[in-house]
């Protein structure tokens, strides 16, 4: 799988993070330099970490689907590409955090809840065989930087444009999916 195709994976997946980010920014609860870095080191790392987790369990099985995996990794990709679009319709919430949303529990809710997209996508990338480490990185500091321009811009741009970037990551990842069975079939 090329570099480019991974970092359209990895901008797929820090839609929730940039979304989460851009609510924090909004709400002004995240203010200061260390609930920043908090915030954006967190999404990154449990990005990251999730898509080795999901890589780890499709080793595993990856032996025993290997004449369907390309369609295996559709599937996964379009479910998470389908939530996402779905999620990003919906309508717009008031912004809910009204406690800095970078301390404790609430880090970690917030942190695993916008990375389990990227567990279904570390089991995809099992089945095409791809170097996990690479790509966990890449996706993790897509994810950071996301998260950082969604705090540090969120004042400005507002909750809309945040479920708007949900569905264009969505859209990526089904995209992704398609050229994935396209390629193998064409093979």
């Amino acid at each position: 799988m090329s570099f480019w195709t991974i970092f359209l994976i990895a901008v797929g997946l820090a839609m929730d993070c940039f979304a989460v980010s851009l609510g924090a920014g909004t709400a002004g609860v995240a203010n200061g330099k260390r609930p920043i870095f908090r915030l954006f080191f967190h999404f990154g790392l449990f990005q990251g970490g999730m898509t080795i987790l999901g890589w780890l369990g499709g080793t595993t099985i990856e032996p025993y689907i290997a004449n369907v995996d390309h369609w295996i990794a559709l599937g996964l990709l379009a479910f998470v590409g389908v939530r996402m679009v779905r999620e990003g319709l919906q309508k717009v919430e008031e912004a809910c955090f009204k406690t800095d949303p970078t301390r404790g529990s609430t880090l970690v809710m917030l942190s695993v809840a916008t990375s389990i997209d990227a567990l279904a996508v570390g089991l995809s990338l099992a089945m095409l065989r791809v170097n996990v480490i690479g790509a966990a990185v890449l996706i993790g500091v897509v994810s950071s930087i996301l998260s950082l321009i969604g705090l540090l811009v969120g004042k400005q741009l507002g909750l809309r444009f945040g479920k708007a970037m949900e569905v264009v990551g969505g859209l990526i990842l089904l995209g992704i999916g398609i050229r994935i069975v396209i390629t193998h079939l064409a093979v």
